[in-house]
């Protein structure tokens, strides 16, 4: 387990080429091994303007190894208060490097999960690019609606976009932690990028599937809607997520926009798209 960054009560990111405009976000991290693992291979980021969850998966602690390479490069990215979506693919593809070296010879494969949301900016607005690759997730809770923005990369997620299998049944099918999409086992990374406006009163939580598959979307909002701060919250569901069995590790992030220009509206999102060509 890598841990990069600590929670902020409010930081204040100052807008490039608009006078006295900023951006105040507000966020909280927890993690925990979880009930039934020996090691805990998730990792995350939360440092502005980058906030990343990674599952890693392999043998011994090459999870672990996987998921650090992923959060360290990408913090080597952000020196700045606003970044590019560009610098996302540059610094996974070096993480995927990083991950080949680190592999024994005789394990099956090493990898990572890789998700979160990235402050940058489009025509001087502020955005969060938020990126996925795998089944950790990205969620948006707006006026109280809480809604998954990114979409898992699994082999369950392929049946249910095929009408063959309920989403509501697709936590309990047997091939539930088969992911179709990772960070490493030396291939080039594949995200997928959305862009949302970084609006006052946007919650973002972003998570690691121990918790997910341990607290329901109704559960989720519910606590997300409590009243209380991101770091609050974030220990909140971890604790949940322990109650209801912790048979994972269990990562996330909670971020708010607490202010924000506010120029374009709240619900606006751009379409997917291939953060490789983004």
């Amino acid at each position: 387990m890598t841990q990069i960054g600590r929670s902020a009560a409010l930081h204040s990111l100052s807008i490039p080429g608009r006078q006295g405009q900023s951006v105040g976000l507000s966020w909280g991290a927890a993690t925990d091994i979880g009930r039934k693992r020996t090691l805990n291979e998730d990792s995350f980021l939360a440092e502005a303007p980058f906030f990343v969850v990674a599952d890693g998966m392999g043998g011994h602690a090459s999870g672990d190894i996987a998921s650090a390479a992923v959060v360290r490069r990408l913090a080597e990215e952000g020196s700045a208060d606003f970044a590019e979506p560009e610098q996302i693919m540059t610094a996974l593809r070096i993480a995927t490097a990083d991950i080949t070296l680190a592999a024994d010879d005789d394990d099956l494969g090493v990898g990572t999960t890789a998700t979160g949301a990235v402050l940058t900016l489009v025509d001087s607005e502020p955005y969060w690019a938020v990126f996925n690759i795998g089944d950790s997730r990205v969620y948006q809770l707006i006026e109280g609606e809480l809604t998954q923005v990114t979409v898992d990369h699994s082999v369950v997620q392929e049946l249910v976009d095929a009408g063959l299998l309920a989403q509501d049944e697709a936590e309990f099918h047997p091939d539930a932690n088969i992911i179709t999409r990772a960070v490493g086992f030396n291939a080039e990374p594949m995200a997928d990028l959305w862009m949302l406006p970084a609006r006052t009163g946007l919650r973002l939580l972003i998570c690691s599937d121990g918790l997910t598959r341990e607290v329901n979307d109704v559960a989720l909002r519910e606590t997300l809607n409590a009243g209380f701060g991101p770091q609050e919250t974030a220990t909140t569901l971890v604790d949940a997520a322990l109650a209801a069995g912790g048979r994972d590790n269990i990562t996330l992030v909670i971020v708010d926009v607490v202010e924000s220009p506010d120029a374009a509206p709240l619900e606006n999102t751009i379409p997917r798209q291939d953060a490789a060509t983004a």
